[in-house]
């Protein structure tokens, strides 16, 4: 009798777990049909927007937004997902991953219609303005690009200062809308339980705010000796360079608006290597020979500046079947050839996500997973055996350089890493009390982490011209994520593919192992795992900062 009815008790108990399983897995499908003609099409009137700048499209990218809003937004199936996560019934991987993903996706729009739709339609109105905005020195227009040109090139003071300023134009003119923004996302974010938007975006994205902090503590400790000893060499020769005094360098003589990259104070021109090359070429040849085709990619692309485009770059899957596009401005030098790589390794692993997998797991592990092999590819462009091997740099050349562009690497990681601290700790403060000083939080930050002066008696809001603080919010710490485990993925390559004990990247080039293996362990899966779970499967062990640590700073 006690056997009959435990028998009776587990068959009653499997038939509730098929009918839960059953029921989730009609819910998800009905949901794909609602969902996936939306995302597809404001991705591709995202692209279209970034290429033509053209009002419709930015009209219809918020229409759409705010449709797809309203799915998400829907309470009746929120409740559902809930009953769904708390019955316990949910045994299959798959489903559970889904709905894991769907659950904390919904969670983030359990807020008012009009509140969301309020919010999507701001934030488009200040992705319109970032990129049609062109800042004007002497009563002419420049790009982007032109600034750029300008602050690494120029040894005139005057004007140097001059388009750095410009640089910052856009911030005054879009500041208050991005505190307003700032405050409905805060507003969002408390009424569904969180502390703050920071708080939420990370959660959500299944990040433990205090252990990215922790990370980001640790960090700090590690670079910044070694920073304040470089930044102490570069002044020397910057003072040089600009016949002033170390103490007068001012924030224009780093030679990029945000200093988040590192000046060139090292004897080696890269952009020399490119200026007689095809940097879209030369990208497409190094990712055939590690056997990732990137033809279908380029072909539906837009690569070239023109009037009214968006100045930047970014990779988009419009369909999660296989439609990837890049945006870039391509100019023939160093900067463009990394940008190139860069946009591309996102784009290699959407393309290669296993189609098979359920359209809501049709995705990087997470953001910053896909930022790591973005890194990768591009940190390739200053490598000097990829010089040689793709660039046509000669072996005794390639020789030469390698010391300066192996201390120029170093520091590049560290000004980085720093630049990442300002920004990070910035977004953080500045969610947590959008009403306080913001443009005297920006520059104390600037002037801890990164060593700058700030200029006398400025009191501009430098921190609106960076767009990420605007248009992608609570992302920027997922770049120096990125960064870590792109040295660990680096150094599993290195060891198990290469078989070489290097702790430097090498130059990646015509091995197919090597695109097999990304393509296998990572690419594949999608985000078919949690992120920790796949970087496990993938290099043997969880995120670390001792690869990157081994590589860039001891």
């Amino acid at each position: 009798m006690v056997f009959s009815l435990v028998t009776m008790l587990m068959i009653s108990c499997n038939s509730g777990t098929r009918k839960m399983e059953s029921d989730l897995k009609a819910f998800i499908d009905t949901l794909e049909l609602r969902v996936k003609p939306l995302e597809s099409g404001v991705a591709l009137a995202d692209f279209n927007a970034a290429v033509t700048g053209k009002d419709e499209e930015y009209k219809k990218s918020s229409e759409l937004n705010i449709q797809l809003s309203k799915i998400y937004a829907d309470k009746a199936a929120f409740a559902r997902l809930k009953e769904f996560k708390e019955s316990g019934k949910i045994t299959d991987t798959l489903l559970l991953r889904q709905l894991t993903v769907l659950f904390n996706t919904f969670l983030g729009y359990q807020v008012e219609e009009k509140k969301l739709e309020e919010m999507i339609t701001a934030k488009t109105a200040l992705e319109q303005k970032y990129s049609t905005f062109r800042a004007v020195v002497d009563g002419r227009k420049i790009t982007d690009n032109d600034i750029e040109t300008v602050l690494k090139n120029s040894s005139d003071n005057r004007e140097l200062e001059k388009y750095w300023l410009a640089s910052k134009q856009v911030g005054d003119s879009v500041a208050a809308g991005v505190i307003g923004l700032v405050k409905m996302r805060n507003e969002i974010a408390r009424e569904l339980g969180f502390a703050n938007y920071h708080d939420m975006s990370l959660r959500l994205s299944d990040q433990d705010p205090e252990q990215i902090e922790k990370i980001f503590d640790e960090l700090d400790s590690l670079t910044s000796g070694t920073f304040i000893t470089l930044k102490s060499e570069m002044d020397e020769v910057l003072a040089k360079k600009y016949k002033v005094k170390t103490e007068e360098l001012m924030p224009w003589h780093y030679q990029n608006r945000f200093f988040q990259e590192a000046p060139a104070i090292y004897n080696v021109d890269l952009d020399a290597y490119y200026a007689d090359k095809d940097v879209v070429q030369l990208a497409r040849d190094f990712y055939t020979g590690i056997g990732l085709d990137v033809s279908t990619i380029l072909a539906k692309s837009d690569l070239y500046e023109k009037e009214g485009k968006y100045q930047h770059a970014f990779c988009t899957h419009i369909d999660r079947s296989g439609d990837v596009r890049v945006v870039c401005n391509v100019k023939n030098n160093n900067q463009w050839m990394g940008t190139m790589l860069h946009e591309l390794g996102h784009g290699v692993y959407d393309q290669n996500i296993d189609m098979t997998l359920p359209y809501f797991l049709r995705t990087p592990a997470h953001t910053f997973t896909t930022e790591a092999i973005a890194m990768i590819f591009g940190r390739l462009s200053s490598n000097p055996a990829w010089l040689h091997d793709n660039a046509g740099v000669s072996s005794e050349e390639a020789t030469r350089i390698s010391g300066d562009i192996r201390n120029n690497s170093r520091l590049e990681q560290l000004v980085f890493s720093r630049w990442c601290q300002v920004m990070f700790r910035f977004e953080k403060s500045m969610y947590a009390d959008p009403d306080q000083d913001l443009n005297m939080l920006w520059w104390n930050l600037v002037e801890k982490y990164q060593m700058l002066k700030k200029p006398e008696g400025r009191n501009n809001a430098d921190w609106a011209s960076k767009i990420h603080v605007a248009l992608y919010p609570c992302y920027y710490h997922n770049y120096q994520l990125g960064e870590l485990l792109a040295s660990q993925l680096q150094a599993y390559i290195n060891t198990t593919i290469l078989n070489t004990g290097a702790t430097d990247a090498v130059s990646l080039s015509n091995n197919p192992a090597i695109g097999n293996y990304l393509l296998v362990k990572v690419f594949k899966p999608g985000s078919k795992y949690q992120w920790n779970d796949m970087i496990k499967r993938a290099t043997g062990e969880e995120l670390t900062a001792r690869f990157y640590a081994g590589q860039f700073i001891e």
